[in-house]
């Protein structure tokens, strides 16, 4: 939500910068006119405006550039940006989801949702450290990345909500843990709500990464400040849906000055992102359709599962990130406490989004939460029935240590 707002600021800005530049070459080129009967000298003393604004232009234009390899460190990774070919799966209201699935087709699921306005390109890092053992499914949220939005084009968390169902059935009978951030854990937690039977059988564990309990206007860094905004906020969500096509315009002269570089540097990242995860969240953020994520920051500001949370009675793993100004370390912690297995794990120098900048330490405590969760009762969760945990092939490979471990 608030990243959303932060590129808003961003493109307005770099729209401002644009219109300079075009002003400063236009008087330019107006004094020229008024000036021609007066001496050369006098006509180029005012070619500073040429220059001025043509430089201001030239940045509006390939700012991204220069403005990437300020902000982002040196990287190994541009694998990242690319997209597995996946498939499409149709849920009950008409959305069609693009699904991507890396590791063994017959090991336990751990199934991604991505925070808002991205898509499941971000877990790259995740496909990299757990489908080795793991089945990793991701996949795009309804209306973003390849995904295609509900018939009706209505955006909700419930909705959100049933369609992990549809993913969650496809898995069956094998057995799941969620992983949601941002969004993703909100949708994940409405799930849990939801479909309250599914917990302990089906889906044995969830994981949830730099995420609120409620309306995330009230848990950014500005909290109850932002929330008394909402009744402005909310009629200029709705412009970017009914003028879709100048927000965009507006986003992709953003996205080429380097503006919504600056925005998601400085708003997302608690720490130095590697150039191509700057680039790939910044990318993610223009590309996708400003309607269909105005209409989802709508969805979130009248969302709230605060009290369904003691009834969520499954392992939680809980990922709060110190650094985090768009999900404040209070909203995770307020999870921790009313969640009744809820494991939080504190990460000082994680921004909102700690699963890219410190993909390492995130995959690595869901590896181990999955080990536990998975073999836990000495027998593997896809175990079939009747046989002893001694013979199932996934208890022997995936079987935790004897000594605990912290998950970081």
């Amino acid at each position: 939500m608030l990243l959303s707002l932060f590129q808003r600021l961003a493109a307005l800005a770099s729209l401002a910068l644009l219109a300079i530049g075009g002003w400063f070459v236009w008087s330019w080129w107006r004094l020229r006119e008024i000036l021609d009967p007066l001496p050369g000298e006098l006509i180029e003393s005012q070619d500073w405006r040429l220059w001025t604004g043509g430089a201001l232009i030239a940045w509006s234009l390939l700012g991204r550039i220069p403005v990437g390899l300020l902000l982002g460190r040196r990287d190994d990774d541009r694998e990242r940006m690319r997209r597995l070919p996946g498939e499409t799966l149709e849920t009950p209201d008409g959305a069609r989801l693009h699904v991507e699935r890396s590791g063994p087709p017959d090991a336990p699921v751990l199934i991604f949702v991505h925070g808002w306005g991205l898509d499941a390109g971000v877990w790259w890092d995740a496909r990299q450290m757990l489908a080795d053992r793991y089945q990793v499914v991701t996949y795009d949220l309804p209306g973003l990345g390849r995904s295609k939005q509900p018939r009706d084009g209505k955006i909700s968390l419930d909705r959100f909500a049933d369609d992990l169902m549809a993913l969650v059935s496809a898995a069956c009978p094998r057995k799941v843990i969620l992983v949601g951030h941002s969004i993703g854990g909100m949708t994940v937690q409405t799930f849990c709500r939801r479909y309250p039977e599914t917990l302990g059988r089906q889906v044995l564990g969830v994981v949830l990464e730099n995420t609120t309990h409620t309306d995330p206007m009230r848990t950014t860094v500005l909290g109850e400040a932002l929330h008394a905004l909402e009744p402005v906020v909310k009629p200029l969500m709705r412009l970017d849906v009914w003028l879709q096509p100048l927000a965009w315009a507006m986003n992709w002269q953003s996205y080429l000055s380097g503006s919504t570089h600056l925005a998601m540097r400085f708003g997302g990242f608690g720490t130095t992102p590697t150039k191509a995860q700057l680039e790939q969240v910044s990318r993610a953020v223009t590309r996708n359709s400003p309607a269909v994520q105005a209409k989802g920051n709508i969805a979130m500001m009248e969302w709230d599962v605060t009290e369904a949370l003691p009834e969520m009675r499954i392992p939680a793993l809980l990922f709060i990130g110190g650094s985090d100004i768009v999900t404040v370390p209070a909203a995770g912690e307020t999870i921790a406490r009313r969640m009744p297995q809820a494991r939080p794990v504190h990460l000082e120098e994680a921004g909102h989004l700690g699963p890219l900048e410190l993909a390492e330490d995130y995959n690595r405590a869901i590896a181990r939460f999955a080990d536990e969760v998975f073999t836990r009762g000495a027998r593997s969760a896809d175990a079939a029935s009747g046989s002893s945990a001694e013979d199932d092939p996934m208890t022997r490979a995936a079987r935790p240590p004897q000594e605990p471990r912290p998950y970081i």
